[in-house]
């Protein structure tokens, strides 16, 4: 959302003094709104309004960053790179069949879920990746045949697995989730994701 609409949402959500409201003073106070509106249930914490300063970059520039600057894009997708766990055993790929469960699996995050609890990648939520499933969304490019036009190198291996990762490393106001970063997916879930893009044998690329 545009900075400079946050006033006219507190418009039209009836609030008073909402016409002399600046940018500024609309963002703080929907925050209030929403932390006064919004309550903690199960392992869904209040903390998942606090932005960090990657998203504060994004929403204050309206995804469009400068380059330089303590919020440019420069620094800032540098430590999101410097924040990635790569594997300790150097390997980026495990297994397809699991990796295909995992796409199509929405579960995780929820305030019903116990805390620890394996989440899916849903993945097929955003992309189209097996041609078998009509079911999919197009927030995110087809990943379809993403393999087969990549190739399976070492370094291909590695941006995927660093993009599953953490995706703002490589585009810092990308839509896509922090899965390992934020410790939605293990290391081996996004193995396993791995080889679902980059199998041969994987149906994405057949």
């Amino acid at each position: 959302m545009k900075r400079h609409a946050l006033a006219a949402l507190l418009c039209g959500l009836g609030l008073a003094g909402c016409a002399t409201m600046d940018d500024g003073a609309a963002e703080k106070r929907l925050v209030e709104i929403l932390k006064r509106d919004f309550h903690e249930k199960g392992i869904a914490k209040l903390d998942r309004l606090d932005q960090d300063a990657v998203q504060q970059s994004c929403t204050k520039f309206n995804n469009n960053p400068p380059h330089g600057g303590p919020g440019g894009i420069d620094r800032l997708e540098a430590e999101q790179m410097a924040a990635i766990k790569w594997p300790a055993d150097g390997k980026f790929i495990g297994d397809w069949k699991n990796g295909e469960k995992l796409a199509q699996d929405g579960r995780g995050m929820t305030w019903t879920d116990k805390a620890g609890a394996p989440a899916g990648g849903n993945c097929y939520n955003c992309h189209q990746l097996a041609p078998k499933e009509l079911s999919f969304g197009t927030i995110g490019p087809s990943l379809y045949h993403y393999g087969k036009s990549r190739g399976n190198s070492p370094e291909v291996q590695k941006y995927t697995f660093g993009k599953i990762f953490n995706a703002k490393a490589y585009n810092l106001c990308t839509n896509m989730p922090r899965f390992g970063y934020h410790g939605v997916l293990t290391e081996a879930q996004i193995k396993d994701l791995v080889a679902l893009l980059l199998d041969p044998a994987s149906p994405v690329n057949n």
